[in-house]
């Protein structure tokens, strides 16, 4: 259905949500809430630095596992055991430079604003989630009282507006925590919640942690975990305060703010160890002052919110975007495929915008929003694949300020793995491994029985810093590449300078080294995830050695540094071919563990690298769409999301259609299961849109607008590439704001299937000059500062040299 004359794009739902997997996403990258409606009214609620854990533990854990052996020393008896083919013995020592595990992203408080006997109006929607202006409205019935309410955050405070046609009797406001409740209380019209948040967090998969969320129970313990929630009201009506809650009676206004303030929002702040010292009373009054002054504010409008980010890209594939879609009849169930796709890309970028902001943290597992205190992998950092694609759709949605707490994440990494690089490797630089979390751990997971083939991979810090390198490109400045990239670059290409091996013909190896969560089988056929060298470590290593030379030239830096990378480049192969005319994933063509494994770490070269492309290096090229084709279709959303990706990297456009169909589908299964991860039962949709595994994970919905966006607007490798991939299925459309790099945007626009015209945008004080690809043709152009180019529909762009 759709409602002619909306300047939006609105998602609506017929019921409200009986389930968290119903439930609509709303936030602000500092709060999170997902909103059932109803006459409950039920939010569960996230902080973004509600966290299990403390900033100590990183520290912590690195002193306790060097205390047990575990250190240079060890490495090199590790790198014999390999040298030896001893891969067994090689496994056993390396699983000694394992820590425990990585914190867990918890849900914080549930608030309720009842209207008794309240049901959905008549023909209309129970909810409805516009996605530019970022609110939940609901339009509900009392007796014969039509009642508005509305839900947003704003400046981290969660605001829920009703406006009632004529005086409601009551309505009943309730604050409850899943987690530890230290103290509450109420009076007038404010009411405040203490929690404690646990100190140690135990992820489903270690069940041997008892108890699995633990809270620092001494006063004088070395953190303390505090947290508060405080909840302001104003109406035109009369209040009373409880212990329970509030209720506000004869009621037709009515604004409810709810705000949080916690310890670890000061440490992630990083002033003066502000966190070491701030009082209860102070955090505390932080969330005070935060409700009240939202209060004063009121929940209206603000200039910037119709529409919310007017430069970001904006989707009308099929032509269709402005209106309100059923998400279950249009959406989840229609046949409208280019709606879908539209969607897709458009839901997307409001996730990612609503749970990732500047000085906040960044988007987790499950961006922002999480109702379980077992959450699937602890909702953490999971930086084999995972944390790499929430950003993937920044630069080319043009929402790359969006990514700055990606940047702030990893800062935190470089400050913890330079100690780990140091202490258990002997290397410079700085290092990380699969997982992290708020405090930034640098350090392997597993307790000492993880299997390295999921536990040990040196290289999550040096793939993190490529989505930096994409936030220079896509942003064109050097003021921030100069302040804040470049150290990351610099200290993530020492530890890879150290890291890196020669052997006697003068190839670089590394040792060990390991394909993410991947195995191959040994002569003796024993699944091995040591004792070759990974493609996907040199080809990390390779484009970060590339790009920090490119970045010392923009910076003029000079030194020893520049030597250094130069002759490691010289020393890193290609990617090898196998007999079959695939992509090998190891140094030798070795028989696979599991052939149709979900991730795609060999062909990181082609996408989001770009080391392979098929203009550049063809032969490479053919490779990886041989190795995508065996890995066969989807199965998890965020393996989709890549697949889709790479597939438009190769101008497979119809292929990665197909993909995308598939992706989409609604998703019927138990939303709560943990599914198997060896791709034999596919995932979905949830009611919500949440792509699931299952369970849900947020990097697929994060990840398809990356893919679309490819498929649509390419601007790697130099050349800005029209139309790269264009489905068949899609023969018209329009998008506005895309991000390229250099910093420009573009303006896209097409039928049946052909260009009908594109606008390049030059925001900068500089001239531009930049290759323009359509079709089977190039040129190149120059955009004056602040100004534009406009590629002529009847006009062919010229080959030029």
């Amino acid at each position: 259905m759709t409602i002619s004359g909306a300047r939006t794009l609105q998602l609506a739902w017929r019921e409200p949500a009986a389930h968290w997997e119903e439930a609509t996403p709303i936030g602000d990258g500092r709060l999170g809430a997902m909103v059932f409606g109803g006459a409950s009214g039920r939010y569960q609620v996230n902080d973004a630095t509600v966290w299990s854990g403390t900033p100590l533990v990183p520290g912590e854990e690195l002193r306790r596992v060097t205390a047990q052996g575990a250190g240079p020393d060890r490495l090199r008896e590790i790198r014999s055991a390999l040298a030896a083919g001893d891969l067994s013995r090689a496994e056993e020592l390396l699983m000694t430079f394992e820590g425990r595990y990585s914190q867990e992203f918890l849900p914080f408080v549930d608030l309720t604003v009842e209207v008794p006997d309240a049901t959905p109006e008549t023909n209309s929607p129970a909810r409805v989630l516009d996605l530019d202006l970022a609110v939940v409205e609901e339009s509900l019935h009392v007796g014969g009282i039509s009642v508005r309410r509305s839900s947003r955050v704003r400046d981290g405070v969660l605001l829920v507006e009703l406006v009632a046609q004529a005086p409601l009797p009551e309505v009943r406001i309730v604050l409850t925590t899943p987690l530890r409740e230290l103290g509450r209380a109420a009076s007038g019209e404010l009411l405040t919640l203490d929690v404690a948040v646990p100190i140690d967090g135990a992820p489903l998969h270690e069940q041997s942690v008892v108890p699995p969320l633990r809270y620092a129970e001494a006063d004088d313990a070395p953190y303390d975990g505090f947290a508060a929630a405080a909840l302001a009201v104003r109406s035109d009506g009369t209040t009373d305060a409880t212990a329970s809650g509030l209720t506000v009676r004869h009621v037709r206004r009515l604004l409810i703010a709810l705000s949080s303030s916690t310890r670890a929002e000061s440490w992630w702040a990083g002033a003066d160890d502000e966190w070491r010292t701030v009082s209860r009373e102070t955090i505390r009054d932080r969330a005070r002052d935060r409700a009240l002054g939202a209060c004063a504010v009121g929940a209206g409008p603000l200039p910037d919110d119709e529409p919310r980010h007017p430069e970001a890209a904006r989707f009308a594939i099929g032509g269709r975007r402005e209106g309100r879609w059923d998400v279950d009849s249009d959406i989840l169930r229609g046949t409208d495929d280019a709606l879908r796709a539209t969607v897709a890309a458009e839901y997307g970028r409001y996730l990612l915008t609503s749970s990732s902001r500047a000085g906040g943290p960044a988007a987790n597992l499950q961006g922002i929003w999480n109702g379980e205190l077992r959450p699937a992998w602890s909702s953490n950092y999971t930086i084999n694949i995972n944390t790499q694609m929430n950003y993937w759709a920044a630069g080319p949605l043009g929402v790359i300020s969006h990514a700055e707490p990606l940047i702030s994440l990893v800062e935190r990494l470089a400050a913890t793995g330079g100690d780990v690089a140091r202490e258990l490797y002997g290397c410079r630089g700085w290092v990380a491994h699969h997982n992290t979390d708020l405090w930034g751990w640098s350090l392997p997971v597993g307790m000492g029985h993880g299997a390295p083939s999921w536990a040990i991979w040196m290289m999550g810090g040096v793939w993190l810093t490529h989505s930096l390198w994409d936030h220079y490109e896509f942003t064109a400045d050097d003021d921030l590449l100069r302040d804040r990239l470049w150290p990351l670059l610099r200290g993530a290409s020492e530890f890879c300078l150290d890291w890196l091996q020669v052997d006697d013909d003068g190839v670089a190896f590394l040792a060990p080294s390991t394909s993410p969560e991947n195995a191959y089988r040994d002569a003796d056929d024993v699944p091995r995830a040591l004792g070759l060298t990974a493609t996907m470590d040199r080809e990390l290593i390779r484009s970060l050695f590339q790009r920090t030379l490119r970045a010392s030239d923009i910076l003029g830096e000079k030194g020893p540094l520049r030597d250094e990378l130069e002759a490691a480049l010289s020393s890193i192969p290609e990617p090898g071919i196998g007999r079959d005319g695939r992509l090998l994933e190891w140094s030798e063509e070795v028989p696979e563990h599991e052939p149709a494994h979900r991730h795609l770490s060999p062909l990181v070269g082609l996408y989001p690298l770009d080391l392979i492309t098929p203009e550049g290096t063809p032969a490479h090229a053919d490779a990886a769409r041989r190795f995508l084709d065996a890995r066969g279709p989807g199965a998890m959303g965020w393996s989709w999301a890549w697949k889709i990706a790479l597939r438009a990297r190769l101008g497979d456009g119809d292929a990665a259609h197909d993909l995308l169909t598939q992706a989409l589908a609604p998703y019927d299964g138990d939303a709560r299961r943990h599914g198997p991860v060896d791709g034999s039962e596919w995932g979905g949709l949830l009611p919500n849109l949440f792509s699931t595994h299952p369970p849900f994970q947020i990097d697929g919905n994060l990840g398809f607008p990356a893919g679309i966006a490819e498929l649509l607007l390419q601007s790697h490798a130099g050349v800005i590439h029209l139309l790269p991939a264009l489905p068949s299925a899609w023969p018209e459309g329009r998008v506005t704001g895309f991000g390229a790099r250099g910093g420009l945007t573009v303006d896209l626009e097409w039928s049946e299937g052909s260009l009908t015209t594109a606008v390049l945008r030059n925001p900068g004080s500089e001239p531009r000059e930049v290759r323009v690809r359509y079709g089977d043709t190039e040129t190149r152009v120059s955009i004056p500062a602040s100004g534009e180019y406009v590629v002529q529909p009847e006009a062919a762009l010229e080959n030029t040299p």
